[in-house]
């Protein structure tokens, strides 16, 4: 989903859109004035995944308005994260139709897609590692894709006692889960059917990266296990991570689970997306003296979400 934003014209057709119907001649004005031929084209990519519609207003039979459905505002979301999240880049605010925003969004989805998010969300690796980590890729491509992230403030290069480069992720590639989890909760809303169901891994990288990121927790101490069943059927397995906590600080994120923690947020994916992007429990069961699960994910909303809710 976020791939459709590496188009120029998908972030300023849903935000011209955002405030209700608009004519395709005043579309045109507030998108910057591209070619209609450009234009028309973009509305008909919105149109076919089902995120715009085409309406006609009472009384005016020759002309048509652009609509957003509940799709198209949900894809307005994460247009929005996404935007708060470019605007943090590290070397300044970029531009969601500026050409450094298409690379860092093609870099973050590149790490997404070759699985290095997965291994470097536990610890950084070097490229010569995650090459015998992952395999499937191939050096070569796992090179391009590291370049990529580095290149757009990703990640930072370390300096090993092997004489070897370790790279280690950023905060902003951290924050960058916002949009991922924007747009995989816009998939399963409204993609079900047409794309991959939730993984282990998905389930893994996102929660990795992200919890470092609910810092400070008050005064709070203990462990908490945020889990959700993934899978199907006889092949269904429970994926997460279990945090240890001191003073606040977390000071440790694992994805080795118990079955019986004592402190705990558990339910489906789906449950888990909401519950992050758009706060409160929504569907996931939760339990431990000490609440510290439901801290956690209140204060993963705050940090992630908070400017995109503002604004709704």
């Amino acid at each position: 989903m976020l791939s459709l934003f590496t188009t120029t014209l998908h972030g300023p057709i849903l935000r011209a859109l955002a405030d209700g119907p608009v004519r395709l001649s005043d579309l045109h004005a507030q998108a910057g004035e591209p070619t209609l031929k450009t234009l028309r084209g973009n509305i008909g990519n919105l149109i076919g995944i089902g995120a715009l519609e085409k309406r006609r207003p009472g009384g005016e039979p020759d002309l048509l308005d652009n609509e957003l459905t509940s799709f198209g505002r949900d894809l307005l979301l994460v247009a929005e994260v996404l935007e708060d999240w470019l605007g943090r880049a590290p070397d300044g605010p970029l531009g969601i139709d500026s050409e450094a925003a298409k690379e860092a969004i093609r870099a973050l989805l590149g790490g997404w897609g070759s699985t290095m998010l997965r291994a470097l969300a536990a610890r950084p690796f070097s490229l010569a590692e995650l090459d015998g980590l992952i395999g499937s890729f191939g050096n070569a491509a796992l090179d391009r894709r590291l370049v990529a992230m580095h290149s757009a403030g990703q990640v930072t290069a370390l300096s090993a006692d092997w004489d070897m480069v370790a790279y280690a992720v950023t905060d902003w590639l951290r924050e960058g889960v916002a949009p991922l989890l924007a747009s995989i909760r816009c998939e399963r809303l409204h993609l079900e059917g047409g794309t991959a169901q939730v993984a282990r891994i998905d389930i893994e990288t996102l929660l990795l990266l992200a919890v470092p990121l609910a810092e400070p927790l008050a005064a709070l101490n203990g462990t908490c296990q945020l889990g959700v069943g993934v899978g199907g059927g006889s092949g269904q397995t429970f994926a997460g991570v279990r945090a240890a906590v001191e003073n606040g600080k977390i000071v440790s994120c694992v994805t080795t689970l118990e079955s019986k923690p004592g402190d705990w947020a558990h339910g489906s994916a789906v449950d888990l997306l909401h519950a992050i992007v758009e706060g409160g429990p929504n569907g996931l069961e939760t339990g431990g003296v000490d609440r510290l699960s439901s801290s956690l994910l209140d204060r993963l909303h705050s940090r992630l979400f908070a400017s995109a809710a503002d604004r709704r």
